[in-house]
């Protein structure tokens, strides 16, 4: 169970499209709301001949964002939703929010990939970034639409895809997924996409060379069935892991060159709530969401997603 979850705000109601899922998380679980805002280091300003000082304007900057969350906290209390912390932070946003991770009870963070606040500049999407790279914790990537926010919209978890690659690394998130899930009723689609292996040109003119194009199609085939069973052993023991906790699980092996195109298409096909990955690296730290399957799959989706990166030890 999430002891706390973490809503970063920017006073745009771009990133108040969090509230809804971290509000429907909160009340299944008992979680409280923890609803932050952070502002990037004043310096001094001269205006008409007045110079305000860095304590000055701090005070004025906190006193605005303290009163834009009291607004917000009157309008979930107004939902129902009693259990809720707020606090007004100040330094380089996303080191402040991983600072804070870092000593709080916070286990989840819930967040919209983009915003522009009135209370400051655009963070929310390079954040996001940045704080899947630097924390261990995971991170639900809300796509924010116009408008305000639907507080009273019923947000549903029944259906959530993870896709999983045979490898260790992608299995840490199995857990995550768990403790999100626990007690929700929900259905697990473990997904698997496994390359294709066909040669692209098996039509050769001779009667010699279609014998032999038979038989390298066989062989091939044969490889290729073999790749589906070991796939489709792995997600069983993988699903046996989730089962043990309660979860309702199914598994999909597909075979599709590109594995993001895949998630997104499976995604949608199964009437997917959530999509949740693991986040690899591989290109190093500074391109973990650029370029990536999992950035692929944060900017095609059209539901939330969890993403997580697991930490060295």
């Amino acid at each position: 169970m999430n002891r706390s979850i973490l809503v970063p705000l920017d006073g745009s109601e771009f990133a108040e499209h969090a509230l809804p899922i971290a509000m429907h998380i909160a009340r299944r679980t008992g979680a409280r709301l923890h609803l932050v805002t952070v502002s990037t280091p004043l310096s001094e300003a001269f205006i008409e001949g007045v110079t305000f000082s860095v304590a000055d304007l701090t005070r004025e900057v906190t006193e605005r964002r303290e009163a834009y969350l009291d607004g917000v906290v009157k309008r979930l209390r107004d939902r129902g939703v009693t259990a809720i912390e707020t606090r007004v932070m100040h330094g380089e946003v996303a080191a402040s929010l991983c600072e804070l991770l870092d000593k709080d009870e916070d286990q989840l963070v819930v967040m919209a990939t983009h915003g522009r606040g009135a209370l400051g500049r655009f963070w929310l999407g390079s954040v996001a970034d940045e704080m899947v790279r630097a924390t261990g914790k995971p991170l639900l990537l809300v796509h924010p639409e116009e408008g305000e926010p639907d507080l009273a919209r019923e947000v549903k978890l029944g259906r959530v895809v993870l896709p999983l690659d045979g490898t260790q690394l992608a299995e840490r998130m199995l857990e995550p997924v768990a403790e999100l899930l626990a007690g929700a009723g929900a259905e697990v689609v473990l997904l698997r996409a496994v390359q294709s292996i066909v040669p692209a040109d098996l039509t050769p003119d001779t009667a010699s060379g279609r014998k032999e194009a038979r038989s390298i199609l066989m062989q091939v085939q044969e490889i290729q069935m073999r790749l589906r069973r070991e796939a489709e052993e792995s997600l069983q023991a993988a699903a046996g892991r989730l089962e043990a906790k309660g979860l309702r699980v199914r598994t999909d092996v597909i075979v599709e060159d590109d594995p993001a195109k895949a998630i997104l298409r499976e995604a949608e096909r199964e009437g997917a709530d959530l999509i949740a990955l693991e986040t690899h690296g591989r290109r190093g730290l500074a391109r973990l969401l650029h370029g990536s399957v999992a950035d692929k799959v944060v900017r095609g989706a059209h539901v939330p997603v969890l993403v997580h990166h697991p930490q060295a030890t």
